[in-house]
């Protein structure tokens, strides 16, 4: 059963959440799908993701970032405003918030507690990464496509950045131009080294990880994914390299059908979080 709900963070943001398996929720292990840059919760694979997880016995919530561009319509970047916002510390912060209402389960209407795992996606598997490095109560955590960093700018492009207040970015895929605002530059040039750092993340994680990423991704080269391999443990991670992959493993949005990169994606998935749950 797929049940949505409107979430208000302590900022008093608003976050639109889906949970599939919702009847079991409390009952059985909980992954969260962490999205990434220019995504969001319905993109694509997502909802055929959340299928495939309830079937093998997991409920999966999805969620928007409140800045991450997407309306009401949940569709659509109908707010522009809050996309030039956005910052990594945000979305971490929220990440936690959503984190906390699954592990204690009153929110979703149950208070068992079942363990709490990550799937995070792109910019999201980074943010996923910084979460499990601080939370306890993440018990797993996959990456798809992850970042290793957040630098992705030229030097250029953050003097730019600097004397303009922000910098552009184009959706390839709805030809929107979107700003980054003056926030996420501050938010990265002050916490590189610090909060947002990846890498350092990496290297504190006590949980069972598995790395995921294709090897005809250009979006996010797999050289990213050695790198985060590299820095972890390797007695608790795992890293597979899907042939022929690309960074969304063949799906595209609006969702037609599945690949056999995303159909080994999500079965490699599934039979990570089995062994520990």
């Amino acid at each position: 059963m797929l049940q949505s709900y409107t979430i208000y963070t302590q900022d008093g943001n608003l976050i639109r959440a889906s949970l599939y398996g919702a009847e079991n929720f409390g009952e059985q292990p909980c992954v969260i799908y962490v999205h990434g840059f220019k995504g969001f919760k319905d993109w694509g694979f997502v909802p055929y993701i959340g299928k495939k997880m309830e079937e093998n016995g997991f409920c999966f919530l999805t969620f928007n970032f409140s800045h991450n561009g997407i309306g009401e319509s949940l569709m659509e970047f109908a707010e522009p405003e809050l996309f030039e916002k956005n910052t990594y510390s945000l979305e971490l912060s929220e990440l936690s918030e959503i984190i906390a209402l699954c592990a204690d389960g009153k929110f979703f209407g149950n208070e068992n507690h079942f363990p709490v795992f990550l799937l995070g996606h792109s910019r999201g598997g980074g943010i996923s990464i910084l979460s499990a490095a601080e939370n306890e109560k993440v018990k797993a955590l996959v990456t798809w496509a992850s970042v290793y960093t957040f630098e992705r700018f030229e030097k250029s492009e953050i003097q730019q950045w600097k004397q303009q207040g922000f910098i552009e970015t184009k959706n390839t895929r709805t030809g929107q131009i979107f700003k980054l605002g003056k926030d996420m530059l501050n938010d990265i040039l002050l916490n590189k080294g610090g909060k947002l750092n990846i890498l350092n993340a990496v290297k504190r994680l006590n949980v069972p990880f598995l790395i995921i990423h294709g090897d005809k991704d250009t979006s996010v080269h797999f050289y990213e994914a050695e790198q985060l391999n590299l820095y972890s443990s390797p007695s608790t991670t795992h890293y597979e390299l899907i042939k022929g992959a690309d960074h969304t493993f063949g799906a595209k949005h609006p969702f037609e059908e599945s690949t056999p990169e995303l159909e080994r994606a999500i079965q490699a998935t599934i039979e990570f979080y089995k062994k520990i749950s």
